[in-house]
């Protein structure tokens, strides 16, 4: 029988030789995540997952390690907003996009946790919602979780927006607002964006004036919570509300 010892085709060999190193590295990573879930990996390699997606045709390791050393953790490139992102070469709209999305329905989950049972006896499940959805924020935001008399959630509403370290609360809108929705309690939130989640004398006066509004009226104040990226306090927890 004759042995063909021709050589393939030049196109072919060139094709052999051009194939991209990361395709077998992008299928190795995907069956450690399926057989081992994501505590096997690491933050680089979890987001190289997620921007798979996104860039189809390209070795993603280097990208996800410049986002990591640029927004400093896993949490923080998810958070991080679509401008700040623009900022490192590589990503597109569409990456932006991915990791929004990604962001969005950790979100999503995590307010539907809460809503599933009265607030107050799912407080792990709480502060990590309000941390996933504000800590990592480089603006202060105010937001209040509005709860019926069984203190299940009514409404979780973003109140206002303002800058690296101050955003306006207003009490008596804030109040008016619970009794439109029948709510009779609330628990304040809000960030931190310097990342210590200490209260300022400003929260402290701040949260004792709605306290002082709404409880003739009826309307309990359970906590307020303060969230950053160093963790989190609270003021029931430190006596800062009775």
């Amino acid at each position: 029988m004759a042995i063909d010892t021709t050589s393939p085709p030049a196109d072919d060999a060139r094709g052999l030789a051009e194939a991209p190193h990361f395709h077998g590295h992008r299928e190795r990573l995907r069956s450690r995540f399926r057989e081992a879930g994501a505590e096997a990996l690491a933050d680089y390699e979890l987001l190289e997952l997620i921007l798979f997606r996104a860039i189809p045709r390209r070795d993603v390791k280097p990208l996800a390690k410049a986002l990591l050393k640029r927004f400093g953790s896993f949490a923080d490139v998810l958070a991080a907003p679509e401008p700040r992102l623009a900022e490192v070469e590589g990503v597109t709209a569409t990456v932006a996009t991915e990791l929004r999305l990604v962001h969005a329905a950790a979100r999503r989950m995590g307010r539907a946790e809460i809503s599933r049972r009265p607030v107050l006896s799912s407080w792990a499940a709480l502060i990590d919602y309000c941390r996933t959805a504000m800590a990592f924020a480089e603006r202060e935001q105010f937001r209040v979780l509005y709860l019926d008399r069984k203190n299940a959630l009514i409404a979780d509403e973003v109140q206002g927006e303002g800058t690296v370290d101050h955003t306006p609360v207003y009490p008596r809108e804030l109040v008016k607002r619970a009794l439109e929705l029948s709510s009779t309690a609330v628990i304040l939130v809000h960030n931190h964006p310097s990342g210590d989640p200490t209260p300022s004398r400003p929260d402290i006066l701040m949260t004792q004036q709605i306290v002082d509004i709404a409880r003739p009226l009826g309307i309990t104040v359970h906590d307020h919570i303060i969230v950053g990226r160093d963790g989190h306090a609270s003021f029931r927890a430190l006596k800062l509300i009775a």
